[in-house]
């Protein structure tokens, strides 16, 4: 690991290691209330699905109940915003990389993501999909390519809106490409693939869990998944990577976070129960259903990943200039 990257891990991991100790005694005998699970959308919504998935078994694991609570807003920053800030002790979010990696290099936030979050429990991430509408008369994302090139400008792609992974996807798709395909902000995924599917706009990339149910109806045509590996849930739609395209990975990444001041060995308590509840038929089948594979990961990886992804997103977003409205 470079030294740059280590020493902004352990700032991560501050507020785990700079607190009163715990004794394994007692953080066996939290917690002593019910938990909320914080969620920055609504419900229905895939960040609401995975907390529930494992709120529902986390509750009975700790013997206490998990309320899921939706505080939808500021791009998912809201129920940060309120975690980060909470003293309870009982308390924490299901974090999405639109709050956590995304949205502290668009919006000046009122917390601090790097010192007043900590994350403890990596779920699992859902890969954002190439779609292009049925009559653009394209079957392979070859055949976009040399489509975009020949109308400079003249194609467009939505997305849910400045910032999103759907936005930044696409404008790493352009730069991998050479093309020029103009982007259409919508006020979430709904209005964005109402208007892909009435060939309004002509290209997505929109998470597998928001379009996986048109892709399977026939409503739009899946090209390519953006991720490392083909999704099971789409076994016959090759990786972009696949198709020699590189450099486009681009997923909704899902993990618990708790405040900074949440002593160490509750952290270890909830990362070792959610890793324990992440493998049950039950909680597979439900991420499963939104395109989520379970990637178990130990804390120290999570946080390495959570400062890479911090990394990797705020380049992205200063080369290109991405600025929300």
């Amino acid at each position: 690991m470079k030294a740059s990257t280590r020493r902004s891990v352990l700032t991560v991991l501050l507020g785990c290691t700079a607190l009163a100790p715990l004794s394994i005694a007692q953080a066996q005998e939290w917690p002593t209330r019910p938990l909320r699970m914080l969620v920055g959308a609504s419900p229905g919504g895939g960040t609401d699905v995975m907390a529930r998935a494992v709120a529902d078994k986390l509750g009975p694991a700790l013997r206490q109940t998990v309320v899921v609570e939706n505080r939808p807003g500021a791009s998912n920053t809201l129920a940060a915003d309120v975690t980060a800030k909470s003293t309870d002790g009982h308390t924490m979010v299901m974090g999405v990389s639109t709050a956590h990696a995304i949205a502290p290099h668009l919006l000046k936030l009122a917390y601090d993501n790097e010192r007043d979050l900590v994350p403890v429990a990596f779920v699992g991430a859902v890969p954002n999909v190439l779609v292009v509408n049925n009559e653009l008369g394209v079957n392979s994302v070859a055949d976009l390519v040399k489509l975009a090139k020949s109308r400079p400008g003249r194609m467009n792609y939505a997305s849910s809106g400045n910032g999103s992974t759907q936005h930044i996807a696409a404008e790493l798709f352009k730069e991998a490409t050479g093309t020029f395909i103009t982007h259409i902000p919508y006020r979430g995924s709904a209005p964005a693939l109402i208007d892909l599917i009435g060939g309004q706009v002509q290209m997505s990339f929109d998470t597998l869990a928001s379009v996986v149910g048109h892709i399977k109806s026939g409503k739009v045509k899946a090209l390519a998944v953006a991720a490392a590996r083909r999704n099971p849930q789409l076994p016959d739609v090759p990786t972009l990577a696949e198709l020699g395209i590189q450099g486009v990975e681009m997923s909704a990444w899902y993990g618990v976070y708790m405040p900074a001041s949440t002593p160490r060995a509750v952290q270890q308590r909830v990362h070792e129960e959610v890793n324990r509840l992440l493998p049950h038929p039950d909680t597979r089948a439900r991420l499963a259903a939104v395109g989520s594979e379970v990637a178990p990961m130990s804390q120290a990886d999570f946080a390495a990943f959570h400062v890479a992804e911090n990394k990797r997103y705020a380049e992205v977003i200063k080369k290109r200039g991405i600025k929300l409205d």
